[in-house]
């Protein structure tokens, strides 16, 4: 089947042939419709995160996908030929940059009936993201303040929505195009970063959500109240993680001086740092397609590239400049 490999890390993936999906038991043969493409691949394919997560080359990138159900295995339960579904599929097992890939079934949900194809394919990484981090990680209460760090990107899109929806204050970064944009979605209060210090505008807040890392991180931890939490998708990664993913002592001891820094700050402010890389949900994306087709939240794509120029479209996405998402289409 046509795909887009990674034959070593920090190379360009180039379009090829890839043997078909090995379908399990418990598996769920989905012919691909369209792809989310995130920051996530590319560092993926630069092998950022090959410490605790290493593909062997060739391999796909792509962790979204939309697509129609062409067979099931011999366990599955909840899904047959025909449903249109959608997914992040789990680590280890991605490869949406291609013409089919197979997914277990607790991995899957049925894609929102308002959303096409190339919406669909727009929201499990982003949308699970800022489920497990606000809802699982932060357990956002109504009248609590939320930072929402890069507000027009792929999770504050949905970031944004979903503390609205859980009836937080929220405040988001963003640039100067942007700011009514990011407002229009539900922000209460909106930092024009080229024009403002968030660290000096903000304060006493509840949660952070932060998606950029380094010096960003480390004045978030500084705009939180006291018993405050800042969750930090970028990393760096904590040994809570190290311990979630079963790694072995010497990794759980190298995130643990990656993060000592950030640790070491966040006690000295009396508040709390969180590593969240994101898990797949079946079942938290049911939950997020009730949302999607009642109105509460809504895909926010950019740009949709076609099949054969997806190499262009995780460029757009390396550049750092898309509002919301980015979609490759196969058909």
């Amino acid at each position: 089947m046509k795909a887009y490999l990674v034959k070593r890390y920090k190379s360009p993936m180039e379009a090829g042939d890839a043997p078909e999906p090995t379908v399990g038991d418990h598996d769920v043969l989905v012919e691909i419709h369209a792809a989310g493409v995130n920051l996530l691949d590319a560092k993926i394919r630069d092998g950022e995160f090959k410490l605790f997560l290493p593909y062997k080359s060739p391999f796909v990138l792509g962790h979204d996908v939309a697509g129609v159900v062409r067979r099931v295995g011999s366990a599955v339960t909840h899904f047959a030929v025909g449903d249109e579904v959608y997914a992040r599929p789990r680590d280890g097992h991605i490869g949406t940059f291609a013409e089919r890939i197979a997914v277990h079934e607790d991995d899957l949900a049925i894609k929102p009936a308002s959303l096409s194809m190339a919406d669909a394919a727009s929201v499990p990484l982003v949308a699970l993201t800022a489920w497990q981090a606000l809802v699982e990680r932060a357990n956002l209460q109504p009248g609590q303040k939320v930072l929402i760090q890069a507000g027009s990107g792929g999770v504050g899109t949905y970031a944004i929505q979903l503390a609205k929806h859980l009836g937080a204050t929220v405040a988001t970064t963003t640039g100067t195009s942007n700011v009514d944009w990011v407002g229009d979605l539900g922000a209460d209060v909106v930092i024009d970063y080229r024009k403002q210090d968030f660290e000096t505008a903000l304060h006493d807040y509840d949660e952070v959500l932060d998606s950029q890392g380094g010096d960003t991180l480390a004045k978030s931890l500084r705009v939180l109240k006291p018993g405050g939490m800042a969750i930090g998708i970028a990393g760096p990664p904590d040994p809570d993680f190290g311990r979630e993913q079963g790694l072995a002592l010497p990794l759980q001891l190298a995130m643990a001086l990656l993060s000592f820094k950030t640790r070491r700050a966040a006690r000295r402010q009396g508040v709390r740092y969180s590593f969240l890389f994101m898990r797949a949900s079946g079942a938290q994306l049911g939950e997020i397609s009730t949302l999607i087709d009642s109105g509460v939240l809504g895909p926010i794509v950019d740009r949709t590239y076609p099949f054969d120029q997806a190499p262009q479209a995780l460029a757009q996405v390396e550049g750092g400049r898309s509002k919301g998402k980015v979609v490759i289409t196969m058909v």
